[in-house]
């Protein structure tokens, strides 16, 4: 599909004064191939895989921002789950230097983040997995670069709630060994977790994949936000046509950049992730889209169905402009990272309860929430139960970042710095599921899953 003269034009002033940008540029790089039954030797091996595709998508993307002009945030990669190579390997002293080696390798190529130190166990836990669980306070704590996730559930399993009532004490001791819970921040739980999913934390290398593959992460909600500023008057339907415009407009110059990178790289080109992804940047916020609606803050009554409005005509739209449309692909509201977000909660328009019902319509879920960190195991288990349960019945990914900030209090600021903003910490409702929480067991698939 020829581009015009005039949409370069177009482009140019979306990224000179609307902040979009090229969100993430993740390199999917199995590492199956790496596994040596001689540790030293498969830890060289991975570090040496990462090491060689890391450089070279550094240097690659660095001439495609020349070229075009797009900014290309975030350069990163995400690799096989890592619980499933270290099967021969099982030592929380092993599984640290592993992580170690992957923090390295990134380090030294330049990468920012680098995913997928995680587990399948939507439907049972391996002593892998286990293992796994019980070093990622470590993990999180003695890594600048590493990111984990684990996939909990999904539609045709159902929840696996004995591995989700590990997570709460994982994250408490997270939170304690790193400065303002932080460490908790590189750590997400989903269910239905996509495998080409570029986004951090829970970008990871599916076993489904290729040996290598790019996956392009576009960003715009400075765009959308001027063009629903523009049509203040028309009605829904109205509002939903130029949204999609818009982002079909956006989705193009990712499917651009992503192939010729691909290209470049001599290796195939995977998906475009057209989610709107906030950042701590003026203007740069899904909260703000909401209120250019018509909305006075996110959270009021009305604001589910902006949030619906908003994913369905961003989904549409992206699809129109590429086939290859894939991961999240939607509306993120994480807390941290939106300034909207953070001026929502501290002015009480937003609570967590509001934020859960959000997410049943939004791309993923409770997303860099900050609680206090007295809050009990067995709520943070509930909490995260909760929102996951919703991606079960609805045959949606949903997922929890969720920070216990010790010493911390409701209405406390917790600065993270970077990428990650400034973290509001929200009240927790303080009645307890401790009885409920402790049955275990296995959330039933729902009847949604019979569809052979």
């Amino acid at each position: 599909m020829a581009i015009t003269v005039d949409e370069v034009f177009e482009t140019s002033k979306m990224i000179l004064c609307q902040n979009l940008d090229i969100r993430t540029t993740t390199l999917g790089i199995n590492l199956k191939d790496c596994v040596d039954s001689d540790f030293r030797a498969f830890r060289r091996k991975v570090y040496d895989k990462i090491y060689k595709n890391g450089s070279v998508l550094i240097k690659e993307a660095g001439k495609l921002e020349l070229k075009y002009g797009i900014p290309i945030v975030n350069k990163r990669i995400a690799v096989t789950p890592i619980s499933l190579i270290m099967e021969a390997h099982l030592s929380k002293d092993k599984f640290l230097e592993m992580a170690k080696a992957l923090d390295k390798a990134a380090s030294d190529a330049g990468i920012d983040f680098i995913g997928g130190f995680g587990a399948l166990c939507q439907k049972g836990l391996t002593r892998s997995d286990s293992l796994l669980i019980e070093t990622l306070p470590d993990v999180l704590s003695k890594t600048k670069h590493v990111c984990s996730f684990l996939n909990v559930g999904s539609n045709a399993s159902g929840m696996n709630l004995d591995a989700v009532n590990l997570i709460g004490p994982m994250l408490k001791k997270t939170a304690k060994k790193t400065k303002n819970g932080a460490g908790c921040a590189r750590f997400v739980v989903f269910v239905n977790a996509p495998e080409d999913n570029p986004f951090m934390a829970g970008a990871f290398h599916g076993v489904g994949e290729g040996d290598v593959t790019l996956n392009i992460g576009i960003s715009g909600p400075g765009v959308v936000r001027s063009v629903v500023e523009k049509n203040k008057d028309g009605d829904l339907t109205e509002l939903s046509e130029v949204i999609k415009r818009t982002v079909f407009k956006i989705t193009r110059a990712g499917e651009l950049v992503g192939r010729e990178l691909a290209k470049n790289l001599k290796i195939p080109f995977g998906v475009v992730d057209i989610s709107l992804a906030s950042t701590t940047n003026k203007g740069d916020s899904v909260a703000d889209v909401v209120k250019a609606f018509g909305i006075e803050s996110i959270g009021a009554h009305g604001s589910t169905l902006a949030i619906a409005l908003l994913m369905d005509a961003v989904k549409k739209g992206g699809a129109m402009a590429s086939a290859n449309v894939g991961g999240l692909s939607g509306t993120f509201i994480p807390v941290s990272e939106d300034m909207g977000m953070v001026e929502a909660v501290r002015k009480k328009s937003l609570s967590l309860e509001k934020l859960e019902a959000l997410t049943a319509v939004c791309s993923v879920g409770i997303d860099m929430v900050a609680i206090p960190g007295s809050t009990p195991e067995e709520i943070i288990n509930a909490i995260i139960a909760d929102e996951l349960s919703i991606g079960i019945i609805n045959n949606k990914t949903t997922a929890v970042r969720i920070l216990p900030v010790p010493g911390k209090k409701p209405g406390d600021l917790v600065k993270l710095g970077g990428l990650l903003g400034v973290a509001p910490v929200m009240s927790v409702n303080k009645y307890s599921a401790r009885n409920f929480m402790k049955r275990g067991g296995r959330l039933p698939a729902p009847v949604t899953s019979l569809r052979n």
